[in-house]
Protein backbone atom coordinates (compact mmCIF):
# COMPACT_ATOMS: atom_id res chain seq x y z
CA UNK A 1 0.00 0.00 0.00
CA UNK A 2 1.39 3.59 -1.23
CA UNK A 3 1.77 5.49 2.17
CA UNK A 4 0.36 9.21 2.76
CA UNK A 5 2.43 12.51 2.65
CA UNK A 6 2.00 14.81 5.04
CA UNK A 7 3.52 18.69 5.22
CA UNK A 8 2.94 21.63 7.32
CA UNK A 9 5.55 23.54 6.05
CA UNK A 10 3.28 26.27 4.86
CA UNK A 11 1.41 29.60 6.57
CA UNK A 12 0.10 28.48 10.19
CA UNK A 13 1.06 24.76 9.66
CA UNK A 14 1.76 22.96 12.68
CA UNK A 15 2.47 19.56 13.07
CA UNK A 16 4.96 17.17 13.74
CA UNK A 17 4.63 13.53 11.94
CA UNK A 18 6.08 10.56 14.13
CA UNK A 19 5.10 7.87 11.95
CA UNK A 20 2.99 6.41 8.55
CA UNK A 21 1.65 3.38 8.09
CA UNK A 22 -0.39 3.56 4.60
CA UNK A 23 -3.00 6.00 5.30
CA UNK A 24 -2.73 5.49 9.04
CA UNK A 25 -0.39 8.09 10.57
CA UNK A 26 0.60 8.70 14.25
CA UNK A 27 1.64 12.63 14.74
CA UNK A 28 1.96 14.80 17.25
CA UNK A 29 1.08 19.06 17.84
CA UNK A 30 4.09 21.66 18.00
CA UNK A 31 4.83 23.35 21.21
CA UNK A 32 4.57 27.59 20.42
CA UNK A 33 8.09 28.91 20.09
CA UNK A 34 9.43 29.65 23.57
CA UNK A 35 6.12 28.94 25.10
CA UNK A 36 4.57 25.09 26.55
CA UNK A 37 1.22 26.08 24.80
CA UNK A 38 0.34 23.82 22.07
CA UNK A 39 -3.30 23.37 20.50
CA UNK A 40 -3.25 24.36 17.28
CA UNK A 41 -2.61 22.25 13.99
CA UNK A 42 -2.90 22.60 10.66
CA UNK A 43 -1.53 20.35 7.93
CA UNK A 44 -2.08 18.86 4.52
CA UNK A 45 -2.57 15.04 3.40
CA UNK A 46 -1.40 13.71 -0.10
CA UNK A 47 -2.36 10.67 -1.84
CA UNK A 48 -5.10 9.42 -0.07
CA UNK A 49 -8.01 9.38 -2.98
CA UNK A 50 -10.65 7.30 -1.93
CA UNK A 51 -8.88 5.60 1.32
CA UNK A 52 -9.58 5.96 4.65
CA UNK A 53 -7.37 7.95 6.70
CA UNK A 54 -6.77 7.13 10.53
CA UNK A 55 -4.74 10.22 11.85
CA UNK A 56 -3.82 9.92 15.71
CA UNK A 57 -2.19 13.14 17.02
CA UNK A 58 -1.06 11.82 20.26
CA UNK A 59 0.36 14.06 23.68
CA UNK A 60 -3.07 15.94 24.17
CA UNK A 61 -3.16 15.39 28.35
CA UNK A 62 -0.42 17.95 27.99
CA UNK A 63 -2.07 20.25 25.87
CA UNK A 64 -3.07 24.29 26.87
CA UNK A 65 -6.63 23.15 26.97
CA UNK A 66 -7.27 19.05 27.22
CA UNK A 67 -10.63 20.01 28.15
CA UNK A 68 -11.46 20.67 25.03
CA UNK A 69 -10.92 17.64 22.83
CA UNK A 70 -14.08 16.09 24.01
CA UNK A 71 -16.68 16.21 21.67
CA UNK A 72 -14.62 18.25 19.40
CA UNK A 73 -14.66 17.38 15.87
CA UNK A 74 -11.86 18.19 13.51
CA UNK A 75 -12.16 20.37 10.44
CA UNK A 76 -11.44 19.41 7.16
CA UNK A 77 -11.14 20.82 3.62
CA UNK A 78 -10.55 19.88 0.34
CA UNK A 79 -10.64 22.83 -1.51
CA UNK A 80 -9.55 25.14 1.21
CA UNK A 81 -12.67 26.81 0.45
CA UNK A 82 -14.97 24.79 2.20
CA UNK A 83 -14.59 23.36 5.65
CA UNK A 84 -16.65 20.77 7.12
CA UNK A 85 -16.39 18.82 9.91
CA UNK A 86 -15.00 15.17 10.03
CA UNK A 87 -15.37 11.88 12.38
CA UNK A 88 -13.25 12.51 15.52
CA UNK A 89 -12.64 10.88 18.73
CA UNK A 90 -11.04 11.59 22.08
CA UNK A 91 -9.18 9.01 24.11
CA UNK A 92 -7.71 10.40 27.63
CA UNK A 93 -6.18 7.23 28.25
CA UNK A 94 -1.75 6.69 27.55
CA UNK A 95 -1.52 10.44 27.45
CA UNK A 96 -4.57 11.71 25.10
CA UNK A 97 -4.93 10.88 21.73
CA UNK A 98 -7.68 12.27 18.84
CA UNK A 99 -8.01 9.43 16.46
CA UNK A 100 -9.30 12.03 13.06
CA UNK A 101 -11.52 9.40 10.51
CA UNK A 102 -11.78 10.50 6.80
CA UNK A 103 -12.32 9.47 3.42
CA UNK A 104 -10.98 12.04 0.70
CA UNK A 105 -12.50 12.23 -2.55
CA UNK A 106 -9.54 13.73 -4.17
CA UNK A 107 -5.71 13.46 -3.10
CA UNK A 108 -5.44 15.88 -0.92
CA UNK A 109 -7.14 17.35 2.39
CA UNK A 110 -6.39 19.63 4.66
CA UNK A 111 -6.61 18.94 8.83
CA UNK A 112 -6.95 22.39 11.24
CA UNK A 113 -7.91 23.49 14.70
CA UNK A 114 -10.49 25.53 12.88
CA UNK A 115 -10.42 26.96 9.39
CA UNK A 116 -7.54 28.65 8.98
CA UNK A 117 -7.74 32.74 8.30
CA UNK A 118 -4.25 33.13 6.44
CA UNK A 119 -1.80 35.48 5.94
CA UNK A 120 -2.45 36.21 2.23
CA UNK A 121 -6.15 36.30 3.12
CA UNK A 122 -5.63 39.10 5.63
CA UNK A 123 -3.50 41.40 3.44
CA UNK A 124 -6.21 40.70 0.83
CA UNK A 125 -8.80 41.98 3.13
CA UNK A 126 -6.50 44.86 4.06
CA UNK A 127 -5.57 45.98 0.62
CA UNK A 128 -9.31 45.70 -0.61
CA UNK A 129 -11.27 47.46 2.76
CA UNK A 130 -8.07 50.40 2.95
CA UNK A 131 -8.93 51.29 -1.18
CA UNK A 132 -12.93 51.43 0.09
CA UNK A 133 -14.53 54.88 0.28
CA UNK A 134 -13.95 56.38 3.46
CA UNK A 135 -11.65 54.26 5.46
CA UNK A 136 -8.03 54.82 6.02
CA UNK A 137 -5.09 52.17 7.20
CA UNK A 138 -2.46 52.72 9.16
CA UNK A 139 0.44 50.85 10.60
CA UNK A 140 0.38 50.63 14.63
CA UNK A 141 3.52 48.92 15.33
CA UNK A 142 6.37 46.50 13.74
CA UNK A 143 6.53 43.04 15.45
CA UNK A 144 9.32 41.47 15.90
CA UNK A 145 9.43 39.24 12.84
CA UNK A 146 8.95 42.57 10.55
CA UNK A 147 4.95 41.98 10.07
CA UNK A 148 2.90 45.35 10.52
CA UNK A 149 0.22 45.70 12.70
CA UNK A 150 -2.83 47.07 10.10
CA UNK A 151 -5.40 49.11 11.79
CA UNK A 152 -8.33 50.14 9.16
CA UNK A 153 -10.50 53.12 10.50
CA UNK A 154 -13.76 54.35 9.08
CA UNK A 155 -16.63 57.09 10.32
CA UNK A 156 -16.57 60.51 11.32
CA UNK A 157 -18.65 60.48 14.52
CA UNK A 158 -17.50 61.08 18.31
CA UNK A 159 -17.95 58.25 19.91
CA UNK A 160 -14.66 55.85 19.83
CA UNK A 161 -15.31 52.52 18.89
CA UNK A 162 -12.34 49.69 18.92
CA UNK A 163 -12.74 46.17 17.84
CA UNK A 164 -9.32 43.91 17.65
CA UNK A 165 -8.66 40.40 17.18
CA UNK A 166 -6.13 37.48 17.57
CA UNK A 167 -4.40 38.38 20.17
CA UNK A 168 -4.14 34.47 20.25
CA UNK A 169 -3.43 33.75 17.00
CA UNK A 170 -5.16 29.85 16.80
CA UNK A 171 -7.95 31.61 17.40
CA UNK A 172 -8.46 32.22 13.77
CA UNK A 173 -12.22 32.37 14.11
CA UNK A 174 -11.64 35.78 15.39
CA UNK A 175 -10.18 37.30 12.07
CA UNK A 176 -13.13 35.59 10.12
CA UNK A 177 -15.22 37.68 12.75
CA UNK A 178 -13.21 40.77 11.75
CA UNK A 179 -13.38 40.01 7.84
CA UNK A 180 -17.64 40.18 8.08
CA UNK A 181 -17.61 43.22 10.32
CA UNK A 182 -15.41 44.92 7.84
CA UNK A 183 -17.58 43.77 4.52
CA UNK A 184 -20.73 45.46 6.66
CA UNK A 185 -18.78 48.74 7.13
CA UNK A 186 -17.69 48.90 4.05
CA UNK A 187 -20.77 48.72 2.18
CA UNK A 188 -22.08 52.31 2.03
CA UNK A 189 -26.05 50.75 0.65
CA UNK A 190 -26.20 49.24 4.41
CA UNK A 191 -28.01 51.40 6.32
CA UNK A 192 -26.54 49.91 9.66
CA UNK A 193 -23.09 51.10 8.64
CA UNK A 194 -24.30 54.31 7.28
CA UNK A 195 -25.60 55.15 10.74
CA UNK A 196 -22.57 53.82 12.59
CA UNK A 197 -20.13 55.91 10.39
CA UNK A 198 -21.78 58.71 11.25
CA UNK A 199 -21.86 58.05 14.96
CA UNK A 200 -18.49 56.86 15.99
CA UNK A 201 -14.96 56.40 14.67
CA UNK A 202 -14.04 52.80 14.25
CA UNK A 203 -10.87 51.78 14.66
CA UNK A 204 -10.74 47.66 13.60
CA UNK A 205 -7.27 46.15 13.76
CA UNK A 206 -8.26 42.44 12.14
CA UNK A 207 -4.92 40.39 13.59
CA UNK A 208 -3.05 41.19 16.74
CA UNK A 209 -0.70 38.67 16.41
CA UNK A 210 0.41 38.14 12.60
CA UNK A 211 3.94 36.58 14.03
CA UNK A 212 2.08 33.86 16.15
CA UNK A 213 -0.76 33.53 12.85
CA UNK A 214 1.95 32.70 10.61
CA UNK A 215 3.92 30.69 12.40
CA UNK A 216 1.10 28.35 13.65
CA UNK A 217 1.20 29.22 17.29
CA UNK A 218 -1.81 28.89 19.56
CA UNK A 219 -1.59 31.66 21.76
CA UNK A 220 1.66 33.42 21.64
CA UNK A 221 3.80 35.92 19.47
CA UNK A 222 7.54 35.49 18.14
CA UNK A 223 8.88 35.78 21.50
CA UNK A 224 6.52 33.03 23.24
CA UNK A 225 4.54 36.08 24.98
CA UNK A 226 0.80 35.72 25.50
CA UNK A 227 -0.22 39.43 24.48
CA UNK A 228 -3.67 39.38 26.91
CA UNK A 229 -1.65 39.43 29.92
CA UNK A 230 0.73 42.46 28.49
CA UNK A 231 -1.81 45.23 28.66
CA UNK A 232 -0.52 46.57 32.02
CA UNK A 233 3.31 46.93 31.09
CA UNK A 234 3.78 46.43 27.50
CA UNK A 235 7.59 46.39 26.17
CA UNK A 236 9.33 46.34 22.69
CA UNK A 237 11.41 43.87 23.59
CA UNK A 238 8.23 41.22 24.38
CA UNK A 239 5.20 43.00 23.02
CA UNK A 240 5.67 45.84 20.14
CA UNK A 241 2.06 44.73 19.32
CA UNK A 242 0.37 45.36 22.65
CA UNK A 243 2.50 48.90 23.06
CA UNK A 244 1.52 49.99 19.20
CA UNK A 245 -2.57 49.11 20.42
CA UNK A 246 -2.39 50.94 23.58
CA UNK A 247 -0.74 54.14 22.15
CA UNK A 248 -3.23 54.16 19.94
CA UNK A 249 -6.08 54.11 22.04
CA UNK A 250 -4.44 56.75 24.27
CA UNK A 251 -4.59 59.05 21.58
CA UNK A 252 -8.24 58.39 20.74
CA UNK A 253 -9.84 57.79 23.85
CA UNK A 254 -11.97 54.27 24.02
CA UNK A 255 -15.84 54.83 24.37
CA UNK A 256 -16.81 50.96 23.31
CA UNK A 257 -14.07 48.34 22.84
CA UNK A 258 -14.44 44.40 21.92
CA UNK A 259 -11.64 42.06 22.01
CA UNK A 260 -12.24 38.86 19.81
CA UNK A 261 -11.52 35.72 20.97
CA UNK A 262 -12.20 31.52 20.63
CA UNK A 263 -12.75 29.16 23.57
CA UNK A 264 -11.53 25.75 23.47
CA UNK A 265 -13.65 24.10 25.33
CA UNK A 266 -17.49 25.97 26.19
CA UNK A 267 -19.54 25.29 23.21
CA UNK A 268 -21.48 28.54 22.74
CA UNK A 269 -21.12 32.24 22.09
CA UNK A 270 -20.80 34.41 25.05
CA UNK A 271 -19.04 37.28 26.66
CA UNK A 272 -16.81 38.00 29.57
CA UNK A 273 -16.83 42.04 30.61
CA UNK A 274 -14.97 43.41 33.62
CA UNK A 275 -16.72 43.72 36.97
CA UNK A 276 -13.47 43.11 38.85
CA UNK A 277 -11.67 46.11 38.14
CA UNK A 278 -10.69 48.46 40.59
CA UNK A 279 -12.51 51.92 39.94
CA UNK A 280 -15.73 49.75 38.36
CA UNK A 281 -18.50 52.65 37.22
CA UNK A 282 -22.35 51.70 37.07
CA UNK A 283 -22.79 53.05 34.40
CA UNK A 284 -20.15 50.87 32.42
CA UNK A 285 -21.60 48.14 34.40
CA UNK A 286 -25.17 48.71 33.18
CA UNK A 287 -24.07 49.46 29.73
CA UNK A 288 -22.36 45.92 29.23
CA UNK A 289 -25.15 44.23 30.06
CA UNK A 290 -27.20 46.07 28.19
CA UNK A 291 -24.69 45.18 25.15
CA UNK A 292 -25.39 41.37 25.77
CA UNK A 293 -29.26 41.50 26.30
CA UNK A 294 -29.41 43.43 22.80
CA UNK A 295 -27.07 40.88 21.42
CA UNK A 296 -28.79 37.89 22.42
CA UNK A 297 -32.20 39.40 21.32
CA UNK A 298 -30.63 40.04 17.21
CA UNK A 299 -28.74 36.34 17.36
CA UNK A 300 -29.53 32.88 18.42
CA UNK A 301 -25.81 32.64 17.79
CA UNK A 302 -25.39 34.09 21.29
CA UNK A 303 -26.40 33.45 24.79
CA UNK A 304 -25.48 34.55 28.65
CA UNK A 305 -26.35 31.49 30.19
CA UNK A 306 -22.46 30.15 29.93
CA UNK A 307 -19.53 31.41 29.86
CA UNK A 308 -16.55 32.42 32.42
CA UNK A 309 -16.98 32.69 36.58
CA UNK A 310 -18.01 36.54 37.49
CA UNK A 311 -14.32 38.38 38.58
CA UNK A 312 -14.75 39.33 42.65
CA UNK A 313 -14.98 43.04 43.31
CA UNK A 314 -11.52 44.57 43.07
CA UNK A 315 -9.86 41.38 41.73
CA UNK A 316 -9.66 41.81 37.98
CA UNK A 317 -7.01 41.36 36.34
CA UNK A 318 -5.39 44.40 34.65
CA UNK A 319 -3.39 42.85 32.01
CA UNK A 320 -5.74 41.37 29.99
CA UNK A 321 -7.12 43.80 27.57
CA UNK A 322 -11.06 44.14 28.48
CA UNK A 323 -10.12 45.06 32.36
CA UNK A 324 -7.31 47.26 31.27
CA UNK A 325 -9.52 49.65 29.17
CA UNK A 326 -12.40 49.43 31.19
CA UNK A 327 -9.71 51.24 34.12
CA UNK A 328 -7.89 53.12 31.97
CA UNK A 329 -10.58 55.13 30.43
CA UNK A 330 -13.34 54.68 33.20
CA UNK A 331 -13.50 58.68 32.80
CA UNK A 332 -15.00 57.87 29.81
CA UNK A 333 -17.43 55.23 31.08
CA UNK A 334 -15.58 52.83 28.70
CA UNK A 335 -17.91 49.70 27.78
CA UNK A 336 -15.20 46.58 26.86
CA UNK A 337 -15.23 43.50 26.36
CA UNK A 338 -14.54 39.78 25.33
CA UNK A 339 -16.25 38.12 22.76
CA UNK A 340 -15.71 34.13 22.77
CA UNK A 341 -16.57 31.89 19.78
CA UNK A 342 -16.41 28.41 20.36
CA UNK A 343 -13.77 25.89 18.07
CA UNK A 344 -16.77 22.94 18.84
CA UNK A 345 -20.28 24.46 17.50
CA UNK A 346 -22.79 26.63 19.31
CA UNK A 347 -25.02 24.08 20.72
CA UNK A 348 -27.52 25.76 20.93
CA UNK A 349 -28.08 26.42 17.15
CA UNK A 350 -25.94 23.33 16.33
CA UNK A 351 -24.65 22.74 12.46
CA UNK A 352 -23.67 18.71 12.50
CA UNK A 353 -21.96 19.39 8.62
CA UNK A 354 -20.21 22.40 10.01
CA UNK A 355 -20.06 23.17 13.70
CA UNK A 356 -18.87 27.10 14.26
CA UNK A 357 -17.64 28.15 11.11
CA UNK A 358 -16.05 30.76 9.36
CA UNK A 359 -19.67 31.87 7.65
CA UNK A 360 -21.00 32.34 11.12
CA UNK A 361 -18.46 33.96 12.68
CA UNK A 362 -18.47 36.59 9.71
CA UNK A 363 -22.16 36.82 10.29
CA UNK A 364 -21.70 37.12 13.77
CA UNK A 365 -19.74 40.24 12.95
CA UNK A 366 -22.15 42.02 11.09
CA UNK A 367 -24.45 41.00 14.15
CA UNK A 368 -22.24 42.75 16.59
CA UNK A 369 -22.45 45.73 14.62
CA UNK A 370 -25.66 46.08 14.55
CA UNK A 371 -26.29 45.44 18.53
CA UNK A 372 -23.42 48.56 18.76
CA UNK A 373 -25.88 51.13 16.86
CA UNK A 374 -29.21 49.70 19.21
CA UNK A 375 -26.50 49.97 22.44
CA UNK A 376 -25.81 53.60 21.04
CA UNK A 377 -29.10 54.59 20.52
CA UNK A 378 -30.02 53.25 24.09
CA UNK A 379 -26.92 55.17 25.33
CA UNK A 380 -27.65 58.68 24.23
CA UNK A 381 -31.36 58.27 24.88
Amino acid sequence: MTAIQISAAFDSGNIEVLSIDGTDARLAIRRDRESEFFQWFHFRVSGAGGRELVLKITGLNGSAYPMGWPGYRACVSEDRQFWGRCDTAYDADEGGTLTIRYTPAGDLAWFAYFAPYSMERHDDLIARIASTTGFSHRTLATTLDGRALDCLEVGTGPTQVWFYARQHPGESMAEWFMEGALELLADESNSIARELRKRCRLHLVPNVNPDGSARGHLRTNAAGVNLNREWLNPTPERSPEVLGLRAAMDETGVDFAMDVHGDEAIPAVFLAGFEGIPSLQLEQSEGFRRYATLLERRTPDFQTARGYPVTPAGKGNLTMSTNQLAERFVSRNCVSMTLEMPFKDHDDAADPRQGWSPERSKQLGRDCLGALLEWLETRES
